[in-house]
């Protein structure tokens, strides 16, 4: 297979392009092909890929058509995973980025009459948050997405509806779609790998640092995790097998409640894990003091993951077992995410880093 993915050098793409590569062949998307291509390639090959199946066209998520000028071959797939990520996005360029750039990944699926693996998010299964937000399950057009941006903020509410317009899209047009959907992502299952701009790499700094005096939210509150190099091994798997099914929800269903996410950190940490509980509402409202989010370095958009619904993973799950995928003990991905930070941390202190 050819294979053309977007965010290939990011955290979650490099995972991708290294499982991927061992067969088929990749052609990434990149601003800079010349100098991102053979770091990409040297990346991949130490998460044990092949970074000699990776070629490099010169694109722009931002750009019209993705910003890509030269000729492409026969195209079997298409990866969209690239996103602008930041909180207090401004809503013109998450839009721009986000819902621009996905619509721009499924035109070029739809001229190659190819499938499109479409990255959104665990979020599009909670229907009654999506329902609180004002978004109308079935058609974008009827919704307000200026009152959803201001409701969730720019990054999430453009996640939303490029999903929206994605699935829109390619059902007007008969498109061959798998949607996957991630939970937040954790570090590699074996090595605990996490990339610092990973939100969970955040919370564990958080807690390191004890700006984590009380757990966020109720017993109940919990932080849907799964794996990178399982996500990883899911998307690949969706890409090349013929009966993927249209979605699927990316969320390890053992994942413990907030405070035993923590607890299992904190004890990765040698430190001492908070007990008590702050109400999101209060924390939310501490949230919109000026100076506040700088000073527990949290947004009040990140608190839109910490939630207490739970998620029907079947579907998934039994695309995995037929796959021969097999799902690690999340609590041991927390520890291992929680030792890797601790390593980072000691090493950017050692004499020889300074």
């Amino acid at each position: 297979m050819t294979i053309l993915i977007t965010g290939a050098t990011g955290f979650i793409g490099r995972h991708v392009c290294a499982e991927l590569s061992k067969n088929q062949t990749l052609i990434a998307v990149l601003r800079q092909p010349e100098q991102q291509l053979p770091l990409l390639r040297q990346q991949v090959d130490a998460l044990g890929g092949n970074g000699a199946h990776i070629q490099a066209v010169a694109g722009d998520l931002e750009r019209p058509n993705l910003g890509i000028k030269d000729s492409l071959p026969t195209l079997d797939a298409v990866i969209h995973l690239a996103a602008r990520f930041a909180w207090k996005l401004a809503p013109n360029i998450a839009h721009n980025s986000n819902v621009g750039g996905s619509l721009a990944a499924a035109e070029l699926a739809r001229q190659h009459q190819c499938r499109l693996v479409f990255i959104s998010g665990f979020m599009l299964e909670n229907h009654q948050h999506l329902n609180r937000l004002g978004i109308h399950p079935t058609d974008p057009e009827r919704t307000d997405w200026r009152r959803v941006y201001r409701r969730a903020g720019a990054y999430e509410a453009s996640k939303l509806e490029a999903a929206f317009r994605v699935r829109a899209f390619t059902q007007a047009n008969d498109m061959d779609l798998v949607e996957v959907q991630p939970a937040t992502v954790a570090g590699h299952s074996q090595t605990g790998m996490l990339d610092a701009q990973q939100p969970l790499f955040n919370l564990l700094d958080n807690l390191a640092h004890g700006r984590l005096a009380m757990v966020p939210g109720s017993p109940e509150h919990w932080l849907p995790l799964v794996a990178v190099d399982v996500l990883a091994t899911l998307i690949a798997h969706a890409t090349t097998s013929e009966n993927a099914p249209g979605r699927l929800l990316a969320l390890d269903a053992n994942t413990p409640n907030l405070q035993g996410t923590l607890e299992i950190a904190a004890q990765a940490l040698d430190m001492a894990a908070p007990k008590r509980h702050l109400p999101l509402r209060l924390l939310s409202w501490l949230l919109r003091i000026p100076g506040m989010p700088t000073v527990m370095n949290t947004s009040p958009e990140a608190l839109n993951f910490i939630q207490t619904t739970r998620f029907d993973t079947r579907d998934t799950q039994q695309f995995m077992q037929q796959q021969g995928i097999k799902t690690p003990d999340i609590a041991q991905v927390i520890a291992h995410s929680a030792q890797f930070y601790h390593h980072l941390q000691q090493a950017a202190l050692s004499p020889a880093a300074s």
